[in-house]
């Protein structure tokens, strides 16, 4: 069914269309053209760091920042439970194992249960800062140092967090803070991670151009027109936080006291507004009656049937996935929508 107030919707409302009519236009429409430094020089400026590798989605970006820091067969990435399989999917793209480690209350991964999951086989963590919480990096570069492990940050759900890793991955999927439709991003300071990315993203070519590869590759490149959106997304990422931010301001006001709802922690910047609700899936089915979207949590991932371990109904993770949904979170959501949707929500449990 369509719903009048999605999970999610993009905005477009800065110079999107300007940009991509260029990229068409000029005819450069493919993994070649100039909106692509563009977009990974001005990504880069805003994240504070001095290289962008854009890419094809999300996972592609932790698929390639794992491949570049040398991660492969035998070797084990701390990946956290509760985050969307792709996390863990793009360690076992790699050949490697991905070995979970359950989340604290703020639905990010537990620093207090990292050590104890390192074996020699460890090489690399992989935090997400989960619906826009940042993760406890200080804690995690102290393990990391220590153990003289490596740093990728999945940050599809993050954007407006400072990178700290060796490499931080964003997704530009349309529902995301910002969006190029599909797409991500990886960001680093390292410049030989940077160049191997690109290398590893655009099938290895060599200089000569000759078709001998030297190394298994990908072709995982964005195209032209989409990193004119993402360039003009870019642009805009301030307003669309503060935006954001306010969205967040009025749930809480809303939502707060409802008995019922459980608010979550705050975030350092808002993808979805999530919440633990009694009675969930009543409740979603009631909004849905109404015309609103919304989402379950994620699952842990040593439920899923993959990586499947028979631990996992005792994890934090599986409490809040029982628990958990997140309301329509969208740039464009006027104060007007989220009164409706807090209503219905109130009225549910007969808050008023």
């Amino acid at each position: 069914m369509g719903f009048k107030y999605p999970v999610s919707r993009p905005s477009m409302n800065g110079r999107e269309l300007e940009y991509v009519t260029d990229a068409v236009t000029s005819g450069w429409i493919s993994a070649q053209g100039p909106y692509i430094p563009r977009f990974e020089q001005a990504f880069a400026q805003y994240n504070g760091v001095q290289h962008a590798v854009a890419c094809s989605s999300g996972t592609t970006a932790l698929t390639l920042a794992l491949r570049a820091l040398g991660i492969g067969p035998g070797d084990e990435v701390l990946v956290p439970e509760f985050t969307m399989v792709a996390t863990a999917w793009a360690v076992s793209y790699t050949g490697a194992t991905p070995v979970f480690v359950d989340c604290g209350d703020d639905l990010n991964i537990d620093v207090t249960l990292i050590e104890d999951k390192i074996t020699p086989r460890t090489r690399a963590i992989l935090p997400v800062h989960v619906y826009g919480r940042r993760c406890d990096m200080d804690a995690i570069m102290k393990i990391a140092y220590e153990y003289n492990l490596r740093v990728v940050e999945d940050s599809a759900e993050a954007h407006g967090i400072r990178p700290v890793g060796d490499i931080a991955c964003f997704s530009l999927f349309a529902n995301k803070i910002i969006s190029s439709g599909e797409g991500g991003v990886c960001v680093t300071d390292d410049p030989r991670l940077a160049a191997q990315m690109e290398h590893l993203r655009g099938m290895a070519f060599s200089k000569e151009h000759d078709f001998l590869h030297k190394k298994l590759a990908y072709n995982f490149r964005m195209t032209n027109m989409q990193a004119a959106v993402a360039l003009a997304q870019t642009e805009r990422i301030d307003e669309i936080l503060a935006a954001r931010a306010r969205i967040e301001a009025h749930y809480d006001r809303g939502l707060s006291g409802v008995d019922g709802i459980t608010l979550m922690p705050s975030r350092q910047v808002l993808w979805m507004y999530d919440l633990l609700a009694r009675d969930r899936d009543e409740l979603m089915e009631f909004l849905t009656e109404n015309g609103v979207e919304t989402r379950y949590f994620f699952q842990p991932m040593s439920r899923q049937p993959m990586y499947r371990d028979p631990v996992w109904p005792s994890l934090q993770a599986a409490r809040f996935a029982q628990q958990g949904l997140y309301l329509p979170t969208y740039t464009d959501l006027s104060p007007e929508d989220q009164d409706f949707i807090v209503g219905r929500v109130r009225k549910f449990y007969g808050a008023g």
